[in-house]
């Protein structure tokens, strides 16, 4: 395998797992959302604080980095 199939794959495997978490955070959420709407506030409030902590534990350097990396990279120089 050459250099570039593999960055390709690479590549292909960060998008699958990028959308499989986005597909199943979002489900979540809903779930979140329709256990709020049931009256269900404490199943509501334990997703909702999970989620967040869930975000700033694992997501967010991530997210910071990558926001970075794009802006340096429309920069010249």
């Amino acid at each position: 395998m050459t250099k570039d199939k593999g960055l390709i794959k690479k590549e292909i495997g960060d998008w699958v797992f990028a959308f499989f978490h986005l597909f199943l955070l979002t489900g979540i959420v809903i779930y979140a959302v329709y256990s709020l709407i049931i009256g269900n506030i404490l199943r509501f409030s334990l997703i909702f604080v999970g989620l967040t902590l869930y975000y700033f534990f694992v997501l967010h350097k991530n997210v910071r980095k990558e926001i970075k990396r794009r802006k340096n990279r429309g920069k010249p120089g």
